[in-house]
């Protein structure tokens, strides 16, 4: 290193354009790098939604995502674990990857492995979404439409096929479909009595609908000299004109689908409806991509803000809500103000020990110098500003200047011996370059242990000992290179270490070296009672680790963000008709609980959303039962965890036979949680899944008395009411009706035929197809008596022989051939490696989490006596 000081003496001038060059580097970096809350969570998960509205949770757990897993284990490499949760209609799996996959190979595999699944899923069934899944995929922003002159469908309809076209643009974000609203369709709402009265099933309308909506072209013909394009009326160009349709022939008169059903361009069954301050509305989640910044999307989704809202019909009022970069922001800010500050804090000490200015301006400088290189480091290795490198930055800022004082107080000290400045300035850094190479390396090597973390932890705490690492070698290097050559400068003309130092300078050196003689005092006193200063230091370091276990433990410290998420579930089975109307009165009750003048805002998400959104946003609802309510409050609030205990304590007793948790809102938690909705997830694996339920509910019991657990709940829905329908195949048979005849004439009017027979209408207005739906309107089954009205089946004369036993009509009803008797269900079903599990969720309330979890981990050993070994 001393050839470092020599060269940095010879050539000053090369010095300060390496410092020059290293501030501009630093300042290029830091405007190119990424600026998040976290840095970049890169573990492996692949998200694959199967899709069949009407399947029930026991069927699509048993016959596709068990295969599933089962077929993933034996053909996709690197797996680690696979979650999955089936609830009706969708199967998600969460597919955990060992680090070093190549994520890109796996998709791959999944793809190739679904196309053979589809074989042996039920009829119908659309390959899944694919989708590749980060912790650090959190919404950041809601945008909220709303109407007071636009239908529902209409504000739905253009968030998902005009809105989202504008944003998918924005780098680094993505958004799914729309929350809430209603999906516009073209619905055959068909009508059971004219249906039997004219001879025909549903399954009949979907046929013929099949068969006249077609989009086949017909080709060109050449004609004389010239060619022309032959078009045909394949596809009805109004809605109007599906009601003309012919679906077939009745008493040798044609029967067209108007005289059946009523056609018109409506919407969909709504299963999913979202409120914003009371009124109904759609939103879009906002996310970011795990390597894209979160202050960059909020801002851009921000600037075109104006285009879009420029752009949207009459009447649309669009806003976002929940900006998490508020929060994001402002951590960042205050870290980097109190660097600063930290900054400053440690000039003006050098400045008050060494009593120079240029002592004190040579070795300040070393802080940004170190600080910019170390930021280099960060841009080339890859890494984001985040709250975790600018912790690394700040915690250095105490130790960067440790190696520039160091050399340039021996310099000083060379000085004072009468040493000209070049020759000390050598004699000085070479004394001290054993030292300080020492002590660096010492600082380095404490954070050499973080290599061995693993999981969130291994990439949260890596960026800050790469942080502190650069700037530490960064100074070290500065102190021997650049410091010299400052001192070379900035002191040939300084006289002052030759003359004793005066005034406030002069009084603090006398005080100081009465406190030193006071310590070299009381060090000789200490070194002649050694036994006793011994015993003294235990006795304090067994103080210290009684009292270190009473201090708590958390992984990550909690923040208020103002945000409240709240779950609420009625009663199983509820209606999402009246499922909103709880919720409006919880909200209301909310409203009273909270102060107006710090209410915000509260957005709730009833029902279930599109599969496709709970691959990218995580949910906790499984029915129309189930809703999520998000509070907002004012920055000048009272602590939230205030309000939540208060929401706790009054609302389950007032609104008796429901559950009520708390979920994570803000975006740290989010990301710590890695997708789940609680910091404390026990999940029951037994071959015997009723006496796991059975264990779970004495856990539960044990839960509820820790102290500072809060909200203990059952994640499934294991009771959900359901109606069996039981097929006499003897009795269906001898009429020609098979099992299959039954099911696909079910399915049609429960569900709709948008799946197993996907039929559309190009809308030439907009240029959107939308789905053409045959389906029952939900209105005219609204008993179970209604339900065995439904037509399942001509009767096949050839099976008609004697005397007929049944009343003679056109069509059969399902009360001919069957019976229906109540029953429950499972609403839904978590595995883990192919395996079900009970899955319990807490949060944790006024104690730390350390001391909780060993409460509940002495819980879950006393119950889990009762399984066996």
């Amino acid at each position: 290193m001393i050839g470092l000081v020599r060269l940095g003496l010879r050539r000053p001038y090369t010095s300060a354009i390496a410092a020059l060059l290293i501030l501009l580097m630093g300042a290029l970096s830091i405007t190119r790098m990424i600026v998040d809350i976290f840095p970049v969570i890169d573990i492996p998960v692949v998200m694959v939604v199967w899709n069949y509205p009407g399947l029930t949770t026991e069927d699509m757990e048993r016959r596709v995502v068990f295969i599933t897993e089962r077929a993933y284990s034996t053909t996709v490499n690197g797996i680690q674990r696979i979650e999955s949760q089936s609830i009706p209609g969708t199967g998600l799996l969460k597919v955990y990857f060992q680090p070093g996959t190549d994520i890109g190979a796996s998709i791959a595999q999944i793809t190739s492995v679904n196309n053979s699944i589809l074989r042996g899923a039920p009829p119908g069934m659309q390959p899944p979404a694919v989708i590749q899944f980060n912790a650090s995929n959190v919404p950041v922003v809601q945008m909220t439409l709303s109407s007071k002159t636009l239908t529902e469908q209409q504000i739905y309809d253009y968030s998902l096929n005009f809105i989202r076209i504008k944003l998918f643009t924005i780098p680094g974000l993505s958004t799914p479909g729309p929350f809430g609203g209603k999906s516009r369709q073209i619905n055959v709402a068909l009508d059971s009595d004219r249906l039997v009265a004219k001879g025909f099933t549903a399954v009949d309308v979907v046929n013929a609908l099949q068969a006249s909506n077609v989009i086949v072209p017909a080709g060109t013909a050449r004609i004389g000299e010239r060619e022309y394009n032959v078009q045909m009326n394949s596809s009805p160009s109004a809605v109007e004109r599906f009601n003309q349709l012919p679906i077939g022939v009745f008493n040798g008169a044609p029967v067209t689908l108007g005289d059946v059903a009523s056609v018109s361009d409506s919407f969909a069954v709504q299963a999913n409806i979202v409120h914003v301050d009371g009124k109904r509305a759609v939103y879009l989640a906002i996310l970011k991509h795990a390597d894209a910044s979160t202050l960059a999307v909020v801002d851009a989704t921000r600037e075109a803000m104006p285009a879009i809202k420029a752009a949207a019909p009459d009447g649309l009022d669009l806003k976002l809500d929940f900006d998490q970069s508020v929060f994001v922001r402002g951590a960042v800010a205050n870290v980097v103000r109190e660097a600063i500050i930290s900054s400053i804090l440690v000039s003006v000490l050098i400045l008050v020990f060494l009593g120079s200015w240029r002592n004190t301006v040579i070795v300040s400088t070393s802080i940004p110098l170190s600080i910019f290189a170390g930021i280099v480091g960060l841009f080339l290795t890859g890494n984001t500003i985040n709250l975790m490198t600018l912790g690394g930055l700040a915690l250095a800022i105490g130790l960067l200047v440790d190696n520039a004082t160091v050399t340039i107080e021996n310099i000083h000290r060379n000085q004072a011996l009468g040493k000209p400045l070049t020759v000390a300035i050598l004699d000085g850094s070479a004394e001290v370059i054993q030292p300080l190479t020492v002590a660096t390396l010492a600082i380095c090597i404490v954070f050499f242990p973080v290599v061995l973390l693993f999981g969130v932890a291994r990439f949260l705490f890596i960026p800050l000992a790469i942080t502190v690492v650069l700037c530490m070698l960064a100074s070290y290097v500065l102190s021997f290179s650049v410091v010299p050559s400052f001192a070379r400068v900035l002191l040939a003309g300084d006289t002052q270490h030759h003359e004793p130092p005066r005034g406030f300078f002069g009084a603090f050196d006398r005080q100081f070296n009465k406190l030193r003689d006071a310590y070299g005092r009381a060090l000789a006193a200490v070194l002649g009672r050694r036994v006793f200063v011994l015993l003294c230091m235990l006795v304090l370091l067994g103080l210290t680790g009684v009292l270190a276990t009473r201090l708590g433990m958390d992984f990550f410290p909690s923040a208020d963000v103002g945000l409240i998420k709240l779950h609420y579930r009625a009663p199983s089975g509820t209606r999402i008709e009246q499922t909103e109307k709880l919720v409006l009165q919880v909200e209301d009750r909310i409203r009273q609980i909270i102060p107006a003048n710090e209410l915000d805002t509260i957005n709730d998400n009833v029902g279930i959303p599109s599969s496709f959104n709970l691959a990218f946003v995580p949910s906790d609802n499984v029915g129309s039962m189930d809703a999520e309510i998000l509070i907002s409050l004012k920055p000048d609030h009272h602590p939230t965890i205030d309000y939540i205990r208060a929401i706790r304590a009054h609302l389950p007793d007032e609104f008796p036979g429901s559950i009520f948790y708390f979920q994570t809102a803000d975006i740290v938690s989010q990301v710590l949680n890695f997708g789940l909705s609680a910091p404390v997830d026990i999940q029951i694996q037994d071959v015997n899944f009723d006496r796991a339920y059975g264990l779970g509910q004495q856990l539960l019991q044990k839960l509820h008395a820790i102290p500072g657990v809060a909200d203990p709940h059952l994640v499934q829905v294991l009771n959900y009411p359901s109606l069996q329908v039981d097929v006499d195949r003897l009795r269906a048979i001898k009429l020609g009706i098979g099992q299959r005849d039954v099911a696909n004439n079910m399915l049609t009017v429960l569900s709709s035929s948008s799946l197993v027979a996907p039929n559309f209408f190009l809308n030439p207005q907009n240029n959107v197809n939308y789905n053409v739906s045959v389906q029952t309107p939900l209105e005219q089954i609204s008993s179970v008596a209604d339900l065995l009205n439904t037509a399942v089946s001509k009767p096949d004369p050839a099976f008609l022989t004697g005397p007929a036993t049944l009343p003679a009509a056109p069509v059969m009803r399902l009360a001919d051939i069957a019976g229906i008797s109540p029953r429950t269900s499972l609403e839904s079903v978590n595995h883990y490696t192919v395996q079900r599990v009970i899955d319990i969720a807490a949060n944790v309330d006024g104690r730390d989490l350390g001391g909780t979890a060993a409460d509940i981990q002495k819980a879950i050993d006393e119950v889990s006596k009762g399984l066996p070994i």
